[in-house]
């Protein structure tokens, strides 16, 4: 226990004088040094789609390289990791773990009775709304 905690310490240290986003390979993580954020990045991310509540919950209940308050992202959040250049998956090269698809973001819109959610696209870096039962994929990520 005091192992890991020393080698959280660590990693946190070395992110602190960071500009950009850097991928922790032992945690499986992107911190975003600058937004003081984390960024969940495993191949977990890429087996599972989700409804947006469901996808809430998951994040929610997920305990993930020791932290266990993990939240999905808002779309101002989502932008942050669009990656225009990179036209593969057009997510930031730090991230590991990608794909083309959907992902949700947290907003639900109150003006469709909450039957429509916020996603980002990452077939083309855009962020779309979408009906909240549809099924997407969820990238969890935490404030530090």
């Amino acid at each position: 226990m005091k192992a890991l905690f020393f080698l959280m310490f660590i990693c946190f240290f070395s992110f602190a004088f960071a500009n950009d986003m850097k991928r922790n390979s032992s945690l499986k993580v992107v911190v975003d040094n600058k937004n003081k954020l984390m960024w969940m990045d495993d191949s977990i991310i890429l087996k599972q789609t989700f409804t947006h509540k469901e996808a809430e919950a998951y994040c929610e209940e997920l305990t993930f390289a020791g932290f266990s308050n993990w939240r999905v992202p808002d779309i101002d959040e989502l932008k942050l990791i669009v990656d225009k250049k990179n036209q593969k998956t057009y997510i930031n090269r730090s991230f590991r773990f990608n794909i083309a698809d959907g992902f949700w973001a947290s907003k639900a819109h109150w003006r469709t009775f909450w039957f429509y959610a916020d996603y980002m696209y990452f077939i083309s870096g855009t962020p779309y709304f979408d009906s909240r039962h549809k099924k997407k994929y969820v990238r969890c990520v935490r404030d530090i």
